[in-house]
């Protein structure tokens, strides 16, 4: 067997499957053989789907063996449904009842022609609570937050894309910390019905490619937006966030977010300073405030005296909601519409916010599974979030960089992103601060 699936990118493997250079079943198998194989390090997968009658699904459904992403095989976090298997949500809690319909994410995936190879792990209902995942870099670091079995399954390379979601930070830090592309969709720009979601005005769907291109094909054949032009790099004016103090960035981002404005330079981008700190940090505190209260009523009104049998983490983020009056999370609502408003008058069509997508490399294992603070205001103001991967430090550990815009600007962070990547893995490894590379030292 060839490894077409590793070595090919998702639009060129789907011109081979419509030319018959390559087929569903073989495209399938060997993503099954590389997901066996490297399981036993990895624990990436709560359970896999049965091919054969993943194939007969395929085979039955009309436009077989011409849609956009057939035969790409594709992860889906445990927090979403797929008929036929349990949605456990990553805890003992959830209702492990086998689910007789796909979530509507899910079923588009299958219209398209995709191939569900199985459930990725999720920490619990997508909060903090570690699950069994490794990093697929390094089996001593954490692959990061909620959405990290879908994360480090397209990192080691065993699929070449996957679903997830994110209420804080879920896909951009696991993104991030696992080298590989990362979308958070618009809030409510795609239905989340089949979804096990814990905030509404939090909870958004998103992707996890191996590279921004397939990121882009993925995109714009889940939402029909083939056609839907995007800014070029040289006609956009980025805004430079060096995370307003939220987190000690790690000295190996610190010199990375100093490299990227001659990166964009090359590109031919102009850039200015982010200077908004009084309202990042009024979005990541009312973040917490917006979460706990949401997810106090819904899960925790759901869960009952189940809640007892959760992890410490999900207890206290329930128990803290519990002590969010209506009025403190009316009063949350308001400040953040003010926000957006505000920032829609400096992020206008043509503008993006370029930063760091998590504080540096994954921490170890033991540490936890990092730090969403980040990802918190833009989660808040329900903006589309693009991860770009690329960098590395001299352990081989991955970095990436998040780029912001506004609400439906997919295409333009995509577009972006695309230029970016080449790039950012073209930069020599970072190691320590004593011996990383200056810029006069870099080639260009």
């Amino acid at each position: 067997m060839t490894t077409t699936f590793r070595s090919k990118s998702v639009a060129d493997a789907a011109v081979d499957i419509r030319s018959g250079g390559s087929t569903v079943d073989d495209l399938a198998a060997q993503s099954r053989l590389e997901i066996n194989r490297y399981e036993p390090r990895l624990k990436a997968w709560v359970e896999l789907t049965d091919l054969a009658a993943e194939r007969a699904a395929r085979e039955a459904a009309p436009g077989a063996g011409d849609r956009p992403l057939e035969g790409m095989s594709v992860g889906v976090k445990d927090i979403i449904d797929v008929a036929g298997l349990p949605t456990r949500c990553g805890s003992v809690t959830a209702d492990d009842s086998v689910r007789t319909e796909d979530a509507d994410c899910v079923r588009r995936l299958r219209d398209l022609g995709a191939v569900i190879q199985g459930k990725t792990v999720t920490t619990e209902y997508g909060y903090f609570a570690a699950g069994p995942t490794t990093n697929p870099f390094n089996a001593a670091h954490t692959p990061g937050g909620s959405s990290s079995g879908s994360a480090a399954a397209v990192g080691a390379g065993t699929i070449p894309f996957a679903l997830g979601t994110q209420t804080a930070g879920s896909l951009t830090r696991p993104a991030s910390f696992c080298g590989v592309a990362g979308l958070v969709l618009t809030h409510g720009s795609t239905s989340l019905k089949g979804v096990s979601g814990m905030s509404p005005s939090l909870d958004t769907l998103g992707f996890l490619a191996r590279t921004v291109d397939d990121l882009d094909y993925i995109y714009r054949s889940f939402a029909g937006r083939e056609k839907d032009p995007a800014l070029s790099p040289e006609d956009l004016t980025v805004f430079l966030w060096e995370g307003s103090g939220l987190l000690n960035l790690d000295p190996h981002m610190a010199e990375l977010l100093r490299i990227v404005p001659k990166l964009l330079a090359e590109l031919g981008v102009s850039h200015n300073t982010f200077n908004w700190d009084d309202h990042i940090r009024s979005l990541v505190d009312d973040h917490k405030i917006v979460m706990g209260f949401e997810a106090a009523s819904s899960l925790g009104r759901q869960l009952g005296e189940r809640r007892r049998e959760l992890s410490p983490q999900l207890q206290q983020l329930l128990d803290e909601g519990d002590q969010v009056s209506a009025d403190s999370y009316q009063e949350a609502v308001f400040r953040r519409d003010i926000s957006l408003r505000a920032l829609m008058r400096v992020l206008t069509d043509d503008a993006v916010i370029v930063g760091p997508a998590a504080h540096g490399p994954a921490p170890r294992f033991e540490e936890g599974t990092g730090s969403p603070e980040l990802s918190r205001p833009w989660q808040l103001l329900g903006l589309p979030v693009v991860t770009v991967p690329g960098a590395r430090t001299s352990t081989g550990l991955p970095m990436g960089v998040q780029l912001i815009g506004r609400e439906g600007s997919e295409p333009t962070l995509l577009r972006l992103g695309q230029a970016l990547e080449p790039l950012l893995r073209q930069l020599p490894s970072f190691s320590d601060a004593d011996s990383r590379p200056t810029l006069k030292e870099m080639k260009w």
